[in-house]
Parts: structure tokens; C-alpha cells; sequence
């Protein structure tokens, strides 16, 4: 047996929700962002610039009720699978987040993270160095535009939970949980957003809410971008990947200070997390601290992350993702093919 197998193994104990925790958790976060955001639009009245400086923590706890949503799409919070879908679509609406549709392609991406050959599905878009030196000018320029830090984390998850996740091309391929999910969640939203206009005015719920939702899907994007795009992260070809090996190797521990790894419900831990996705996130810092080994693997700091974004291409030669100008002095040199 593998090491990783042997991990999965030693981790199955970790797999077990607890629905008083999970109670807990989801009543503090749904609470805590409640009230902010209710102090947010009392304090418009008095101060727009103070009722925007509440955007942060408010949209902090909405980060952490996707992650709770997250959770339920991992079967992972509550120990009924019905309490799982129904809390998960139920956040879907404040989280913009077509629950069961996110669930499906979210499933493909554990399902093929780190493999080259199954790129594409729930995850960073990124190319190989040998594909990117086989795409004309335009087909460049695309590339980088996309993986622009503008794009990536400003217009990116703007369009990627306002736009995209109202109407996914592949709705109708995915069945019809997908489509009523999808656009059920789109009705929960127009009431919810025709609701707060009406309780609090259209000027207003653009100033309160609206930033808390671009700031918040602004984290979800980083977080995800940090949880796989790092230096020293994993990809192989199918013939060469292994599911267990590419959850330690091919997904890191983003090591927070401990608010903010709280707020963000633990998601660094992500390379555990890939290993065991049914292991509550209220349970993975004590998986840490049973076997601290594992805090070694895959971790990245705050700092660290930072240069992250540098990170745009995989050379299969080097084995690692590489930077825009790392890779034109390989093709300048002939260097850095398949």
C-alpha cells in the first residue's frame, strides 16, 4: 500500500459529522453576517464610506458561508444527506452558487485535480508550456489576459458568480437536478435581491451589498487560485496520476494566522482536505495536530502566496509551473518541450 493510501486509511476516523457542531457553526457564521450586514445598511444613513468599510468582515463571513456550502456539497457537514443539499441550497442564494449543478462539477474536479489529461473542469484553466508555444499570437494574448491578477481576481469572479453561474453552458448536459438547480437558485436570487431593495432602497443595497458579494467571490477565486497554483505543486498524465499522490502532492496547506484560516473555514488545509473531502472542515485542524507531519507537505504562507501569481504555465520537462518570462527565455533557447 501506498504512503497516500495508508494516509486515506489512518484519516477514515476524521470522517464523521457532527450535527451540534454543525449547527453551531452554521448559526454562528449565518448570525455573525447577518448582523453585519444589518449594521452596514443602518450605518448608510450615516455614513456611506463606514457602511463600505463593513464590506470586508461582511464578506469575509460570506467566504465562510461557502465554505459551509461547500461542506454540504462534500456530504461532509451533517450526517443526513438531506440536511447536506438543502442547507447547501439554501446558502446557494447569498453565495451565488447553484448548489447542485456546483456540487456535479465540483465532484469532477477532486475526481481529476493534478491530471493533464483531464484539465478543465472546475478548476484554474492552465496550460502546459508545449501548448502554449503551439498557440498562434491571439491564442497568447488570450491566455494572458486571462491569467492577468486584474482578471484573474477582479473581473474574473465578477463574471465567474454574476454572469457565468446565472445561465452554465452545460446545464442542460448535466441533467435536470442541474437545470433546476440552476435556475431555481437564479429565482431565489431575483427575490432576495427585490426583497433588500425594498426593505432598504436601491441606492442602498447597491452600496451594502454588492461590494460584499465582488469582495467575496474576489477571496473565493484567491483561495482556490492559491490552493492548487503554487511552486512545487503536482500535475501528471493520466498513465502517471494517482488520485491519493496528487491530493498530497498537487494541492496545498495554506498555512493563514488562525483568524483568518477561521473565516475561510479551514479550506488551506487543502491538501487533506483532496484526500478525505468527507472529513468535516471543523475537524481538519485537529488532523494537523494528531499527525504534524502533515503540516510540512504542500504548505504555503501568506507571504508565499503572494508570488503565486507569477505561476502561469507547467513545463513537463521541469516538472513545475513557471512564470510568463521564464517561459519566453525557454522558447528563445529551444528549450522547455514535451
Amino acid at each position: 500500500m501506498s504512503a497516500a493510501k495508508s494516509w486515506a486509511k489512518r484519516l477514515a476516523p476524521y470522517r464523521v459529522a457532527n450535527n451540534g457542531r454543525a449547527i453551531f457553526e452554521l448559526t454562528l457564521t449565518a448570525a455573525l453576517f447577518l448582523a453585519l450586514w444589518v449594521a452596514s445598511a443602518v450605518l448608510y444613513h450615516h455614513s456611506v464610506l463606514a457602511s463600505l468599510a463593513l464590506a470586508v468582515p461582511t464578506a469575509a463571513f460570506l467566504v465562510r458561508l461557502f465554505m459551509v456550502q461547500h461542506d454540504c456539497g462534500h456530504l461532509a457537514m451533517f450526517t443526513s444527506r438531506q440536511a447536506n443539499d438543502w442547507v447547501g441550497r439554501a446558502i446557494g442564494f447569498l453565495t451565488l452558487t447553484p448548489y447542485d449543478y456546483w456540487k456535479h462539477t465540483h465532484a469532477q474536479h477532486h475526481m481529476g485535480s493534478g491530471n493533464l489529461d483531464r484539465r478543465g473542469v472546475g478548476d484554474i484553466n492552465t496550460l502546459t508550456l508545449a501548448e502554449y508555444q503551439a498557440l498562434g499570437l491571439w491564442g497568447r494574448f488570450r491566455y494572458r489576459l486571462y491569467r492577468h491578477p486584474l482578471v484573474m481576481f477582479g473581473l474574473g469572479p465578477i463574471y465567474l458568480f454574476l454572469i457565468a453561474q446565472r445561465f452554465p453552458l452545460d446545464t442542460f448536459r448535466n441533467g435536470r437536478a442541474a437545470w433546476l438547480s440552476v435556475f431555481g437558485t437564479n429565482a431565489a436570487i431575483l427575490a432576495g435581491a427585490g426583497l433588500m431593495m425594498y426593505l432598504i432602497g436601491i441606492p442602498a443595497f447597491l452600496v451594502v451589498h454588492v461590494p460584499v458579494v465582488i469582495l467575496g467571490a474576489a477571496a473565493g477565486v484567491w483561495l482556490f487560485y492559491v490552493q492548487h497554483q503554487f511552486d512545487g505543486t503536482q500535475w501528471k498524465r493520466s498513465v502517471d496520476w494517482n488520485k491519493e499522490q496528487a491530493a498530497l502532492n498537487g494541492s496545498s496547506f495554506y498555512d493563514l494566522p488562525k483568524p483568518l484560516m477561521w473565516l475561510t473555514g479551514n479550506i488551506g488545509i487543502h491538501h487533506l482536505h483532496h484526500l478525505s473531502s468527507r472529513i468535516p472542515f471543523y475537524r481538519l485542524p485537529q488532523v494537523l495536530k494528531d499527525y504534524p507531519e502533515l503540516k510540512s507537505m504542500g504548505r504555503v504562507t501568506l507571504w508565499q502566496s503572494l508570488k503565486c501569481v507569477k505561476l502561469n504555465l507547467w513545463d513537463e520537462g521541469s516538472q513545475r509551473l513557471i512564470s510568463f518570462r521564464e517561459a519566453h527565455r525557454l522558447m528563445l533557447a529551444g528549450a522547455g518541450t514535451v
